[in-house]
């Protein structure tokens, strides 16, 4: 994976995990989890973002687009957009997948500039 832990990922860190309780039942708890370069990622952001994909392709906006965001540098950590670059989730029909693109795109430009 080519990007490194940045103050994004301690951010969104208790922010995320509380986001991805929404896809576990009550009382069960996703840990985060230690990268073998040191980082840590909280576990469920994959299938919790395919849950807010569907519910953005549903018509809400508002929380789903922050916690879509709240996402992205834990997606590019676990090298979720060197598999599907984000030009091909922008591509097609699918509104949900083309805004998470976005947001990929421009975290990476952000992750790109110097400081």
């Amino acid at each position: 994976m080519s990007h490194s832990a940045s103050s994004d990922d301690v951010q969104a860190g208790p922010a995320l995990g509380q986001v991805n309780q929404k896809i576990v039942r009550a009382g069960e708890v996703l840990p985060a989890v230690t990268l073998l370069d040191g980082s840590r990622v909280q576990t469920g952001t994959v299938a919790t973002m395919l849950h807010n994909i569907a519910r953005y392709n549903a018509g809400e906006r508002g929380d789903i687009e922050h916690e879509l965001a709240l996402a992205i540098p834990t997606l590019f950590k676990v090298g979720l957009f060197e598999l599907f670059p984000p030009a091909e989730w922008i591509a097609g029909d699918n509104p949900g997948r083309a805004f998470v693109g976005r947001l990929a795109l421009e975290h990476a430009g952000r992750s790109a500039s110097p400081p």
